[in-house]
């Protein structure tokens, strides 16, 4: 970066554009630059504002190294991209999007090449954070850096995309699978054992719950541990709908077994022509798991949608997630209505 904020022209990813990270007076442009994009697109979901000012207020990824929006002569955003990384993680998540006016004009695949470059700078970063520290990482002290790996999401529906991602040596690692459930017909019977208790999620249980995130997905395939500042863009999400999610505590304990944590997107609703409440996380403790537990919190968020006028209950889920997920959604009714994959490249 310059002393103006703008990005180096070196590291530019397109010429033809005036690039700079982003900050509170892009919220408008930028907001506008992502609708305009998903208005064409379709995207399942797309950040809106609300999204862009929890990306702004992050510690962990800073805005003004970790993100970049590309302006036209006129000062309209055409193009923005950022990445996200845990430190001591193993990957970075690349996000971003291209105006449909300025797509084909090569301007992607420069963001993919700035995400690239950035992600291995938070690599490096890391590496030198962890040799001045004796802390060390995960790992263990005198244990190999991690290589650099970038991820990024897309739904099986934008080929172009998938093209781009292809073409610049990105590989399908995962797929996952959107399922929705209609409202109009009752969940199976299930009755939690008389050791449990099931209560509305509240700020007393955000923090136990999140303690009990991480001990329910330190077996699931890309998961990473939820800190503090990851896990307040969770429950402060504006989309978050307490009243719609529930906790499971043993009884005699007070321990969180598992939790279902929803949302609702009213702008979503009016797009796509239908209200649903979405299961967000979804998870159960390993030494609780086989006692009907997640299907009794499922049958719950069914009864809340109901209960809240909703025409669908929706989630999305790891096609090979090793818990069973799958099977138990079907049991419960839901069907997959749309796909979307994690691609991998290693730097």
């Amino acid at each position: 970066m310059n002393g103006h904020g703008e990005t180096d022209p070196r590291s530019a990813p397109d010429p033809r554009l005036a690039w700079r990270p982003a900050g509170a007076g892009d919220l408008y442009g930028w907001a506008a630059l992502i609708a305009r994009t998903a208005a064409v697109e379709k995207p399942v979901w797309f950040e809106r504002r609300a999204d862009l000012e929890q990306i702004l207020e992050s510690k962990k990824n800073p805005a003004a190294a970790n993100t970049v929006l590309g302006l036209d002569e006129q000062g309209v955003h055409r193009a923005y991209g950022r990445i996200t990384k845990n430190p001591g993680g193993d990957k970075a998540l690349g996000f971003g999007c291209v105006d449909p006016q300025w797509q084909g004009r090569g301007v992607g695949t420069g963001l993919l090449r700035w995400m690239e470059q950035r992600t291995r700078q938070r690599f490096a970063e890391d590496a030198g954070s962890d040799a001045g520290s004796d802390a060390g990482s995960d790992a263990g002290p005198g244990a190999p850096a991690a290589a650099p790996r970038l991820r990024l999401h897309m739904e099986q529906q934008h080929a172009h995309q998938a093209a781009l991602l292809e073409d610049s040596g990105y590989r399908i690692v995962r797929y996952y699978n959107e399922m929705h459930r209609d409202l109009d017909s009752r969940p199976p019977q299930a009755v939690l054992d008389e050791g449990m208790v099931l209560k509305t999620f509240g700020p007393e249980l955000h923090e136990p719950v999140r303690l009990a995130h991480n001990d329910a997905f330190r077996d699931h395939w890309g998961s990473e541990p939820r800190d503090e500042e990851g896990w307040g863009f969770v429950v402060k999400d504006p989309r978050a709908r307490p009243d719609l999610s529930a906790v499971v505590l043993e009884r005699a304990t007070g321990t969180v077994a598992g939790y279902q944590l929803a949302s609702h997107d009213a702008d979503s609703a009016r797009a796509r022509g239908f209200r649903e409440g979405y299961t967000d996380l979804l998870g159960v403790r390993r030494e609780f798991r086989g006692r009907g537990i997640a299907q009794a919190l499922l049958a719950d968020a069914i009864r809340r949608f109901a209960a809240a006028g909703m025409d669908k209950a929706s989630l999305d889920v790891d096609s090979e997630n090793p818990t069973g997920a799958l099977a138990l959604y079907l049991k419960m009714g839901y069907t997959a209505v749309n796909s979307s994959m994690a691609w991998d490249k290693g730097l």
